[in-house]
């Protein structure tokens, strides 16, 4: 049986409103952070709504990557709630310059949600291009085919 490669499908794009961030600690090599999240917006060809305020991104920074994960619930237009677990890496371009913003912006996100109108979510495999715009993350999510 012969493998094919993967194609990737736009479902939506994500654009979540975040908070100022607070540094929690860790050590000397390492830095641990939560943002919390404070809204937002869903549009796509395969889902639309907003993101529910409440969630979080906990973010591990070890020298110029920083490991994140964030959880937090969207709802879509017809009311369903979809709990998402968003897990990725980021990557600074030079890790003598923090401002200077790396194209790798990766997520592995899983989706939650009973409802039948949805469940195709819980059941794929999704990838997640994410860039930052000032207190928005926007996350272009894509089905993995």
């Amino acid at each position: 049986m012969e493998v094919t490669e993967p194609e990737l499908q736009f479902v939506f794009e994500a654009r979540v409103e975040i908070s100022d961030t607070a540094h929690i600690g860790r050590g000397d090599d390492e830095e641990l952070r939560f943002t919390p999240i404070v809204g937002g917006t869903v549009n796509g060809p395969r889902l639309s709504g907003t993101i529910v305020p409440g969630g979080g991104d906990w973010s591990v920074r070890r020298g110029g990557t920083t490991q994140l994960e964030a959880r937090y619930l969207l709802r879509a237009d017809d009311g369903a709630l979809i709990d998402i677990l968003n897990r990725g890496y980021h990557r600074r371009a030079d890790h003598t310059d923090s401002t200077l913003i790396s194209p790798y912006y990766r997520t592995s996100p899983v989706f939650q949600t009973d409802h039948p109108d949805h469940r195709w979510l819980a059941e794929h495999q999704f990838i997640g291009y994410a860039r930052r715009d000032a207190d928005v993350v926007c996350i272009r999510f894509y089905l993995v085919l």
